[in-house]
């Protein structure tokens, strides 16, 4: 079994983008359903993903994890936004959700 190097949050662009430079004969079985799922669910470019997270986390102020899982739920609306947020356990302003909802504006 091979060592973890590193851990970081990535969203499921970035997924697609690391498993799509494996060879799927050298894939196990959990690579391969996670490749299939994200080669026919994530239309996202994984360059415009990280601009995206790295915005979140500056102008938001959010952690990378958390600034994955919005990018990865890609809420559209205020309510599906807290939603989400309010388990994080922390106060965040409308005036910061709207940022927020506005930023992920730019994701295609």
């Amino acid at each position: 079994m091979e060592e973890v190097k590193k851990k970081q949050a990535v969203s499921l662009s970035e997924v697609k983008e690391i498993l799509g430079k494996v060879d799927p004969d050298e894939m196990d079985q959990i690579q391969r359903w996670t490749y299939d799922y994200v080669s026919k669910f994530v239309s996202t470019d994984p360059k415009d993903t990280r601009e995206i997270k790295k915005q979140l986390m500056k102008e938001c102020e959010l952690t990378e994890e958390e600034a994955v899982e919005i990018i990865n739920i890609r809420p559209t609306s205020l309510a599906e936004l807290r939603s989400f947020t309010f388990g994080w356990k922390k106060l965040i302003l409308a005036e910061t959700l709207e940022k927020m909802l506005k930023i992920l504006q730019g994701l295609s």
